[in-house]
Parts: structure tokens; sequence; C-alpha cells
């Protein structure tokens, strides 16, 4: 085999892995030969044992399909970095646990291949990036793909469960979707015995799982991402209550982890927010230290702990000679209304740690 006829077959493979169909027309015109050149690249593949798969049809064509063993990838340099990446943060623990050594394995062989240039990248990223804050509970890869594949083949399961209160129970679901939220896994499934849907944390699973007779896949009330944003964010509280924030969603997005509330555009220059707190001190202050315009649409309780909140901030200030002093927060003519100064993340900290998950969400 010649160089060239090498050069264009791996090429044949790079354009089988970007795309899923081609048609030999469109091949033909990539590769600049004719159609029959193709067929016989084509045949070369599956000579090397690449399973190339023929479309029948008018628009017909050929695909690359699934072998019995994983063919090489051929990557771009920036496909490589990504990956090479992804290994190294994995390797070095992330929120998946027992996949540490795998993908070190991994990052070693392609470390081995990478070009020194790329190598300088990736070595950059690992020397000079720094981890802080604290982990999020650890869940085991093999736990993880093996509940995914009850998703998939509508598998009901039987599992152990420890909510955040500490209480056991037997559960008998039908998963549906799980969903990752700030390092966080979770599990939406309808509970058979509650019947109802119900969020899990995958890392209070008691392991191993049992799998139980197939089901007919139920449709939930909201996607898994939405529901379990709003479960996580709200519903654990005995406080709850919805706010007009008078600023776009992209730009509140920015300050408001999923994990403190479910935001919702209402039109370009403002949004919805819906969140809760065990108190409503705890959401006064939660909801000045946002750092947006606001009205409360309800409780109309909150109302009133906003007027106290700003009343007790006004004579805080005005007992303060110093210049330093600042002015009192929200306009007394706007019940309900109130703008304040406010820290670079909020009251709950970085990403709201401190907000629903922090009592683990409503779980089961």
């Amino acid at each position: 085999m010649s160089s060239e006829t090498s050069a264009r077959l791996l090429r044949l493979l790079s354009l089988f892995q970007a795309r899923r169909d081609w048609t030999g027309t469109e091949l033909a015109d990539r590769l600049d030969v004719t159609p029959r050149t193709v067929r016989r690249d084509v045949q070369r593949l599956r000579d090397l044992g690449y399973p190339v798969d023929a479309t029948p049809g008018v628009a017909g064509g050929y695909r690359l399909g699934a072998g019995s063993a994983l063919p090489p990838l051929l990557l771009d340099d920036e496909e490589a970095v990504a990956v090479a990446v992804g290994l190294r943060s994995a390797a070095a623990g992330g929120a998946l646990s027992g996949i540490e050594e795998t993908s070190a394995r991994a990052l070693a062989k392609l470390e081995q291949v990478l070009p020194s240039r790329l190598r300088r990248r990736v070595g950059a990223v690992h020397a000079y990036t720094d981890a802080i804050g604290r982990r999020a509970p650890m869940v085991e890869g093999e736990h993880l793909t093996e509940i995914a594949a009850c998703c998939r083949d509508a598998e009901s399961l039987r599992f152990g469960y420890r909510d955040y209160t500490g209480a056991e129970t037997r559960r008998l679901v039908e998963p549906h979707r799980m969903v990752h939220v700030s390092g966080r896994w979770y599990l939406l499934a309808w509970d058979v015995d509650r019947g109802d849907w119900r969020i899990f944390r995958l890392d209070r699973i008691e392991y191993p799982l049992s799998r139980g007779p197939r089901f007919l896949p139920r449709t939930p009330p909201d996607d898994a991402a939405s529901y379990v944003a709003k479960s996580i964010s709200s519903s654990p509280y005995s406080h709850t209550a919805r706010i007009l924030l008078h600023a776009p969603e992209a730009e509140v997005t920015q300050r408001i982890s999923p994990l403190v509330g479910v935001l919702t555009s209402v039109d370009e220059g403002t949004c919805e927010l819906r969140t809760g707190a065990h108190g409503w001190e705890t959401l006064a202050i939660h909801l000045a230290f946002l750092g947006f315009e606001f009205t409360v649409l309800e409780p109309k309780e909150l109302v009133g702990y906003l007027r106290d909140l700003r009343d007790r901030i006004g004579r805080a200030v005005a007992s303060d000679a110093s210049p330093r002093a600042t002015g009192v927060p929200g306009d007394p003519g706007a019940p309900g209304s109130s703008r304040v100064p406010h820290g670079p993340n909020g009251p709950y900290g970085p990403q709201g740690e401190g907000g629903a998950d922090a009592q683990g969400g409503p779980e089961g």
C-alpha cells in the first residue's frame, strides 16, 4: 500500500468519525477521487477490521458501524487536549470514584502519542491548576453506568436508601434519568410504592443494586433537569417564595446556583426566581444580597421581614456618624421592593453551598 493510499485511508477514517452518514459522492468530493476509488478504500478499511456499513437507497452511502474492538480514534489538536485534560481531572478524583486508575492508564497512553506542543499545553493545565472548596460526595463509576443502563432499558431497581435525616428505607423505583448538579448526582425515578416521582442522591443509595422487571416508561411532569432543580432549590424548605428580579436572566444566572433557586425568563429585562429557606429572615437576607432590584410576588409575609431588615439597617447607618456609612437599602415608598449592596457570592457563599442541598434535598 502506497503512502498516498495510506494517507487517504486516514482521511477517510477521520471523515467517518466526524459524521455518521456519508454518500459515496460526498466522500469522493472530499477526498478528490472517483466513487470507484472510494469503494476500494472502504473495502480496504473493512479488510483492516473497521466495520464500515453500506446504507441502501437513493441517498444511501456509508457509515462507520460499531465493532467488537475499539478502532483507533483520530483527534485534532483541540480534541486531544480536551480528552487529556478530562482524563487528568478524572485521575485526580472528581465526582466519580473507582475510575482514577483507569483514567491514569488511559492518560498515559494518550500522552505517549501526543506531539510535544500538545503535551506542554496539557502539562501546563495540570501544573498550574489547584482546586479549592469542599468535594462533593463520590459516586462509583460502575454504579453510574449500571443505573444509566436501567434508565435506557426501562428496568426497575430495588435498593436501600438513606435520606438526609439518616432514615433508611427500601425502594422499588422505575428509573427515568440522572441529573448532575454542582458535583452531585441525582436520579429522577417513579417510586412504585409511593405512586409519585422522587429524586435520589446517588451517593446515598446502598449498593449493590437489585434489578427488577421491565416497565413501560412514564412521562414526568417536567424535563428531568428542571424537575430536579426545582426540587432541590425550594421543595425541602418550609418557607418558599416567588420573586420578580428586575434584571435579565442571563445576568442573574451568573450569581445564582441551581442549588439556590430556579430562574425563569419573563422578558428581556426581568426574570422570576423560585427559592426557599428555613426562615423568612434567611430568605430576606438572601434576596438583599443578590444585588438586583426585586419585587416579592408571593408570599406577602416576606414583605414585612424585608421592611424590618430595611429599618434595622437604616437605624444602624443613622447611628454611625463616620463618612464610611452607606445609604439605607430599599425604597420606603415601594413596598416589597429593595436594592442593597452585595458581595461577590451572596449570603450562601460560592455556588450556594449553604443552599437547599445542604440539608440533602427533597429525597424519596
